[in-house]
C-alpha cells in the first residue's frame, strides 16, 4: 500500500531475466512511431545493456523499471529518460505489454514512476511527447495533471506518414 492505495505492480530493476521481454517490446515495430526507436535491436545489444547499465540516472542520464505484478509477471516498462540533472526533469516512456493493455496498468505504472521521481530522484518536472493520434495516451497523461505546453509539428514518422506530437508537463 503506498499513498493509502493498494497497487496491483510494482517497479523493480530490470534483470537478465528480462530480456525476452525487452528484445519483443524494442523490436515491436507497432512501437516505433511512438518513440525514437526505428532499428531492430539484438538479444546481444540488449543483453550488453542490461549487464552494463549502472541503474544510477547520475551515471546512465535514464532509468528503466520493470513493472510486475505479484505473480512476478512482467506487465510492461516504465522509462525515464533524457534526465537533465541541472533542471530537474526527465522524459517518461511507458509500454504495457499486448495482454495487459486496457486494465488500468499504464495508470498505476505512472502513478509509482510519480513517486519514484519525486521522492528517491527529487525530479522536479516530468515531460512525455505524445503522438496526438495516440488519444489513451493523452487522456492518461492529462488525468495525471500533465498539461500541453507545445506541439510539436510532422514530429513522428511512421514509416509512412509524419504526425504531430504533443509535449505534456507535469511539475512534481
Amino acid at each position: 500500500m503506498k499513498n493509502g492505495k493498494s497497487y496491483r505492480i510494482h517497479l523493480r530493476a530490470m534483470e537478465p531475466e528480462d530480456l525476452d521481454v525487452l528484445y519483443h517490446i524494442e523490436n515491436d515495430r507497432r512501437l516505433w512511431n511512438v518513440g525514437s526507436t526505428n532499428v531492430p535491436y539484438s538479444r546481444y545489444l540488449l543483453h550488453d545493456y542490461i549487464a552494463s547499465a549502472a541503474g544510477d540516472i547520475y551515471a546512465d542520464r535514464q532509468v528503466r523499471l520493470i513493472a510486475e505484478d505479484d505473480d512476478r509477471q512482467v506487465v510492461g516498462i516504465a522509462d525515464l529518460v533524457n534526465f537533465d540533472p541541472r533542471h530537474s526533469r526527465a522524459e517518461v516512456g511507458l509500454v504495457i505489454c499486448e495482454p495487459h493493455r486496457q486494465q488500468g496498468f499504464a495508470r498505476e505504472v505512472l502513478e509509482l514512476l510519480h513517486t519514484y521521481a519525486h521522492r528517491v530522484l527529487h525530479l522536479h518536472q516530468l515531460y512525455g511527447i505524445i503522438d496526438v493520434a495516440n488519444a489513451p495516451a493523452l487522456a492518461l497523461f492529462q488525468s495525471m495533471g500533465y498539461s500541453h505546453v507545445a506541439t510539436l509539428p510532422q514530429w513522428l514518422f511512421d514509416g509512412d506518414a509524419y504526425s504531430d506530437a504533443w509535449v505534456l508537463q507535469h511539475v512534481m
